[in-house]
């Protein structure tokens, strides 16, 4: 009789042991270059509203 899906011995440390380390992935997802000098009306408004959107979006995590 063959073993079922669930019983692996041989990768149970697989999905625990991960590539990058949780203190490096912690990012908030911005790498952009950027300069308010040069920013005109539209820049700073989708600014703003990328912002709220962060707001939101963390508020509705904890």
């Amino acid at each position: 009789m063959a073993r079922s899906r669930g019983h692996r011995n041989r990768d149970k440390n697989t999905a625990s042991l991960p590539q990058t380390p949780k203190n490096l992935k912690i990012s908030d997802g911005l790498d952009v270059e950027f300069d308010r000098d040069l920013a005109d009306h539209d820049d700073l408004e989708a600014m703003a509203r990328s912002k709220a959107a962060d707001q939101r979006a963390k508020s509705r995590r904890k």
